[in-house]
Order: structure tokens, then sequence, then C-alpha cells
């Protein structure tokens, strides 16, 4: 039996998702499979080169937010969010 280290409840999900660093040049599709409010379980068709920090942008909620890598298999990522999600639609002004 696994001990559960998560501070709070996971929700199932299926969300898409990317995954962009290097100045917003690079960028990685996922799949966002469960979240909590610290985290997230991301799948991807191979972790190798993704680095241990990024952007995580939800595409169906119009957000992304900086998160750190707290695990990795070759095809999932345990996600920490490092910060609030900011909405990635435009205002205009």
């Amino acid at each position: 039996m696994e001990d559960e280290r998560r501070g709070s409840e996971r929700r199932r999900t299926l969300k898409s998702g990317r995954i962009v660093f290097g100045g917003l040049s690079q960028v990685f599709n996922c799949t966002i499979r469960n979240t909590s409010d610290g985290g997230a379980l991301l799948t991807l068709p191979s972790t190798m080169g993704v680095p241990s920090a990024f952007l995580l942008y939800i595409d169906n909620e119009s957000t992304r937010r900086p998160v750190e890598v707290v695990w990795r298999t070759e095809d999932k990522l345990g996600i920490r969010y490092t910060g609030p999600a900011e909405s990635t639609l435009r205002r205009n002004v």
C-alpha cells in the first residue's frame, strides 16, 4: 500500500495541456490525468527533454501556471504548482 503524500485530495480529469519552456520556444503536448490544489499528474509520450521547471498551459481553461517536477517516469510527470494560474486570454483595453 502506498503512503499518500499529497496535502489535498486529487481529482480525476482528462484535459489537454502543453508544457512550455525555453522562452516559449519549446512545447510538448500532454494530458492532465488528475489534479489537486497543489499539483497534477501529466502523461506524455516521453518525458525526455522536459526540464525540471516549466509553464503548464491548460488549454480548455485558457490558463497557464509555473510548475516544477516532483517525480518522473518515462511517460509521466508528477508536478507541483509554484505560482498562481494566469489567464492566457488577451484583454482589450
